[in-house]
């Protein structure tokens, strides 16, 4: 991931292109993103059978939630912060399967 967005908004137009559907066999997770600030929102990213569809909007019952601040999701996305640093400062907050959440680096190249 190496990309400079624009916007956060920027990021989730941009994610179905980037998705790696050859690495998705046998994945089925859903990725809720809370992302705080006035250039957040929310946002859910559902991959399934090979597929990537991104919504905006919160889904009832992710498998991984996602929480951090507009500036650090663009950080994190663009390869400026690593997920792991994130967690570890405290700047990404995981719920759900924390695992899972490892997965985004391996199923979107940005």
């Amino acid at each position: 991931m190496s990309e400079a967005f624009t916007s956060v908004k920027d990021v989730f137009d941009k994610m179905p292109g980037a998705f790696q559907a050859n690495a998705a066999g046998g994945v089925s997770i859903v990725f809720q993103f809370n992302v705080e600030g006035p250039g957040g929102g929310d946002w859910y990213v559902t991959v399934k059978e090979g597929t990537c569809t991104v919504v905006s909007g919160v889904f009832a019952t992710p498998t991984c939630t996602l929480k951090l601040a507009d500036a650090d999701f663009l950080d994190l996305m663009s390869g400026k912060l690593s997920g792991m640093q994130a967690y570890m400062k405290g700047k990404l907050k995981v719920s759900g399967d924390l695992m899972k959440s490892q997965l985004l680096t391996k199923l979107f190249k940005l």
